[in-house]
């Protein structure tokens, strides 16, 4: 077996000349370029997360203690609650008014965070229960109306033909309320409560 020997070989550094450049630099200072049909607009999961661990401390804010006990909201009580928002560094003034009128309304938003205080839901229901002889299955339903708006704060009338009404009243008010006078009577009261939480 023959030994080879490994030749390296090494370039030799070379010595190189600088290179000067001479032309002139044409790059601006930065400028916002808006692009149409492209919005930033609002990360609505995180505002309305930001929001609710902002609120939990605030619930006897004058305002806000009127959105969780149905009493109506007046435009200084709106004013005052978006100002609120606003400083807490929950969302800029413009992020405010966005969700507010994606949520129709500043005043429905906040109740659908905070609900509605259970007494304020009962107050609600009290005169409808009281010029009637409700049954159980009626009862019952009334108090499925003030568990959800308790939680949820609000709701649209059409929601009383789906769950969780039509969990146990498969027909909704229609299966427990005879009289189209009762069902016209919740349907009205639904609204008095989403309009006192939307401002006058």
């Amino acid at each position: 077996m023959n030994d080879r020997t490994v030749e390296l070989r090494v370039l030799e550094k070379s010595k190189r000349e600088p290179v000067y450049t001479d032309f002139e630099d044409t790059l601006r200072g930065a400028e916002l370029i808006a692009l149409p049909g492209i919005s930033t607009g609002v990360d609505r999961e995180r505002f309305r997360e930001k929001a609710m661990t902002f609120l939990r401390d605030k619930l006897e804010e004058p305002a806000l203690h009127k959105v969780r006990w149905n009493e109506p909201l007046t435009p200084a009580d709106l004013d005052s609650l978006e100002k609120m928002l606003i400083h807490a560094g929950v969302g800029t003034a413009e992020q405010v008014r966005e969700v507010a009128k994606e949520e129709q309304g500043l005043g429905l938003f906040l109740r659908s965070l905070v609900g509605l205080d259970r007494g304020a839901a009962k107050r609600a229901f009290s005169r409808f229960i009281e010029g009637r002889e409700l049954n159980g299955s009626q009862l019952d339903f009334v108090n499925l109306l003030i568990d959800h708006l308790t939680q949820c704060g609000w709701m649209r009338p059409e929601q009383l033909y789906s769950s969780p009404f039509t969990d146990e009243f498969t027909a909704g008010p229609n299966a427990v309320f005879l009289e189209q006078e009762a069902i016209q009577s919740l349907v009205a009261t639904l609204s008095a409560i989403r309009q006192n939480a939307a401002g006058v």
